[in-house]
């Protein structure tokens, strides 16, 4: 079990943190100690989540396919964490469904743009300070959709699928740096980018009440992130049992 102050003066910075995982990984990283930057688009949401974590937990309102509203936001965590930020968790994103012919070219490249293009960018911002300490976990939440092909997935699923590969290129990159990469691909997971779509009334689609809870995932996120320094974790696939 980890100790409640196993994160004690780590910095996190966890993006779509207003909902769903992002709320929940938050949540644990904080309950673990960590002083927690919380980046999503909803402000009012965000001050109040602040506000529950305590412990320093800073909110920071950010659209992240805006490359330069992201920009300002980052230079914004990277000075009040002093440049220091220990855990980054890339979890932000959308999830459209259509099959290809009817997905438009610019809701692929929306999708690009918040399920890889965006965190690119952050990665880019806070791994020069992590390779400069020789410390850092770059945590990146994947989907079963991240390796397995499903219809009606080409824009998430092309996303998905790219972040895999980014993640296994910084893998390999940070081996031997200090800086840990963990890929974390959850199964169907019962967050509000279900709402959408109402799994439990269209055909083809889990019941939420057969999903993993959005804890399952940060519980995982926690796991892997306060292993010791010499442990990596590849990758974590989690299925509900």
């Amino acid at each position: 079990m980890n100790s409640p102050g196993a994160l004690r003066g780590r910095s996190a910075l966890v993006t779509g943190a207003s909902r769903g995982i992002g709320r929940a990984v938050a949540g644990a990283l904080a309950s673990a100690g960590a002083r927690v930057f919380l980046l999503a688009r909803s402000a009012g949401t965000l001050e109040q989540l602040a506000a529950e974590l305590g412990d320093g937990a800073v909110a920071v309102p950010c659209d992240v396919t805006d490359a330069t509203a992201l920009g300002r936001a980052m230079t914004a965590v990277l000075t009040a964490a002093d440049g220091a930020v220990d855990i980054l968790v890339n979890n932000a994103g959308v999830f459209p469904l259509a099959p290809v012919a009817e997905t438009s070219p610019a809701s692929f490249e929306q999708t690009l743009q918040a399920n890889l293009a965006a965190p690119f960018r952050v990665l880019h911002a806070v791994l020069p300070g992590m390779r400069a300490r020789q410390r850092g976990h770059v945590v990146t939440i994947g989907s079963v959709a991240d390796r397995r092909i499903f219809g009606g997935n080409g824009a998430y699923s092309a996303s998905k699928f790219g972040a895999r590969a980014l993640h296994e290129v910084l893998r390999e990159e940070c081996a031997g740096t200090g800086v840990r990469t963990s890929l974390v691909s959850p199964a169907a997971t019962d967050t509000p980018i279900w709402d959408p779509v109402d799994p439990d009334n269209t055909p083809g689609f889990p019941p939420r009440a057969s999903m993993l809870r959005a804890e399952d995932v940060a519980d995982a996120v926690l796991w892997a992130v306060t292993r010791p320094a010499h442990v990596n974790v590849d990758e974590l696939r989690i299925s509900r049992a």
